[in-house]
């Protein structure tokens, strides 16, 4: 295999993304920097979404965290506060599909919820979707949303950096973790 090859089959691996489509809920898995929560916003606009799911207590770009920065960020882009519901705790992907999870459950009740946006970076989706799988039931449609946004790796360039590769091949070897806990599901 010639390393083009190589990384053709790495980018169609970790870089997964669907047409956006009509979904109950976008789940935004968040992160230091905003552009996560643009899919979502687009969905709310567009009349796609009627809700959000923010997830995540790092520490944002501006220091304050990330839950947070991702919410005022969507209020000022005209989502209702109504519109949004926040997980205030998880620190890393397995806590944010494990938390975020339980508050649909707690708040919606998975018998509203037949599809879910998944909203993360572009490098990050499949560990994503992954680790959400066995939070939720086997009939809810997962739908990879990532964002468009020049600042984060793309599929087509990530490799001409040496930070580019650092990060992808960082992500792989999490997938890697996390199957040897079992924290992911089949997609």
């Amino acid at each position: 295999m010639n390393p083009y090859d190589s990384r053709s089959a790495i980018s169609a691996f970790l870089f997964k993304k669907c047409p956006p489509e009509a979904v109950d809920l976008a789940f935004v898995f968040c992160s230091p920097t905003l552009s996560s929560l643009d899919p979502a916003i687009a969905l709310y606009k567009a009349g796609l979404t009627p809700k959000l799911l923010l997830s995540g207590a790092g520490t944002a770009i501006d220091g304050s965290v990330e839950w947070a920065f991702y919410r005022d960020h969507a209020l000022a882009s005209g989502v209702a506060e109504s519109a949004l519901l926040l997980e205030k705790t998880a620190r890393n992907t397995a806590e944010n599909a494990a938390f975020g999870a339980a508050l649909i459950e707690k708040e919606l009740g998975w018998a509203q919820v037949r599809s879910l946006a998944v909203c993360a970076k572009p490098f990050h989706m499949r560990r994503a979707i992954m680790t959400l799988r066995p939070h939720v039931p086997a009939g809810v449609r997962l739908i990879a949303q990532p964002p468009d946004d020049p600042g984060d790796l793309a599929a087509e360039t990530w490799w001409q950096t040496a930070q580019g590769r650092a990060r992808v091949f960082a992500e792989l070897e999490k997938i890697g973790a996390y199957a040897r806990k079992g924290d992911l599901g089949d997609v």
